[in-house]
């Protein structure tokens, strides 16, 4: 279940980092330091003795709104109409029959997201993830294989373009979901490139191809930031299988969500602009913006104001649902809104009002 709801709460809070803390006051070797011996991350890209880049350590990757609609630069007609429907349906179940509510693993190029370590070595490059699955990109010049016996994480190769790493992924059975609910057929293939910039950041693109189902290829782009001095946490899926019971959607419940409160135009109005909150697991980094939009009579949300864009579901002027979590807006005695509240699993945590959209 956590899987899921990190998903959906990253939309708003990015909760997909784990805690680190692990040999705090043991510093990693090799990392190259400023003078005050803080790990300096716009150093040069390292190599390998061949002259490759080497992606080794451990990185951490966040899909944001990406997590809810991996396929959101297609229109509704480049997807398989029984498709558009079954997305639309788990998304009013609030995924209740999500594979993460079962402790299932997702595609092996998911590894890339949360806190994950990258071993390499000439012929095999590992990538381990704290929920302790692993998959192996294998470098050694042999091609996927023609009839695989179909796996949750799928079969991975790779070579290099330059100083770009590009994975082929197939091979994967058809019960994972791409997203919140979005599915795959085992015809599925994922191309990612990983490029090294410097020493702490690399760029991953992703792009899908499920010719069964969605008419053309698509893609996503994730930076990933190295993180030094700390190691992976253990992260075990165990609660969800006697828990998921308390998650089940009734017919009550979907009444509720099909007949959502309509909220006047000049009410949602009020509530566009630029939002932000310290990230809890990041607390001297970067403010995390949250953009809140309208069109139409829809409240919809965005991370730092690119990717897709996420409807929340009005119960009432002030709160809207948000596939897992409620987001209540807040005023002032003069009416003007100061923040918004994000309930979530995870708990609740307050969004600061910070300036108008740009024109």
């Amino acid at each position: 279940m956590i899987a899921h709801i990190r998903a959906i709460a990253a939309t708003i809070v990015v909760l997909s980092v784990p805690a680190a803390g692990q040999w705090l006051k043991y510093k990693t070797p090799g990392i190259p330091r400023t003078a005050d011996g803080s790990p300096n991350l716009k150093a040069a890209a390292p190599k390998t003795p061949d002259g490759k880049p080497d992606l080794s350590g451990i990185w951490r990757g966040d899909p944001g709104g990406y997590g809810l609609n991996m396929a959101a630069e297609l229109k509704p007609s480049e997807i398989q109409p029984w498709a558009e429907k079954l997305y639309k349906q788990r998304l009013e179940d609030q995924g209740k029959d999500s594979p993460s509510y079962r402790c299932m693993p997702q595609i092996g190029p998911y590894t890339s997201f949360g806190m994950f370590k990258i071993l390499q070595t000439p012929a095999v490059i590992g990538y381990l993830s704290e929920g302790g699955v692993y998959r192996q990109v294998l470098t050694d010049g042999r091609p996927l294989p023609e009839n695989p016996n179909p796996t949750w994480m799928g079969y991975s190769v790779g070579h290099w373009e330059g100083d770009t790493l590009v994975v082929e992924n197939a091979g994967f059975n058809d019960q994972t979901w791409l997203d919140a609910g979005h599915p795959h057929s085992d015809d599925l293939r994922v191309t990612e490139r990983f490029h090294r910039k410097d020493f702490g950041h690399m760029d991953l693109k992703m792009t899908f191809s499920d010719p069964k189902i969605y008419a053309r290829p698509f893609s996503v782009d994730v930076e990933l930031e190295l993180v030094p001095d700390t190691e992976l946490l253990e992260y075990v899926c165990n609660e969800n299988e006697k828990d998921v019971k308390h998650f089940v959607i009734t017919e009550e419940d979907r009444k509720q969500n099909r007949s959502s409160a309509k909220v006047a135009p000049e009410i949602l109005a009020k509530y566009a602009g630029i939002y932000e909150m310290q990230n809890p697991e990041d607390p001297k980094g970067k403010p995390i913006s949250v953009w809140m939009l309208t069109e139409g009579d829809q409240l919809l949300t965005q991370m730092n104001g690119a990717g897709p864009k996420i409807p929340l579901a009005a119960q009432s002027d002030t709160t809207f649902s948000l596939l897992g979590g409620t987001v209540q807006f807040v005023t002032d005695d003069r009416g003007a809104v100061t923040h918004f509240i994000m309930q979530a699993v995870e708990g609740d945590f307050k969004i600061i009002r910070k300036g108008d959209l740009p024109k």
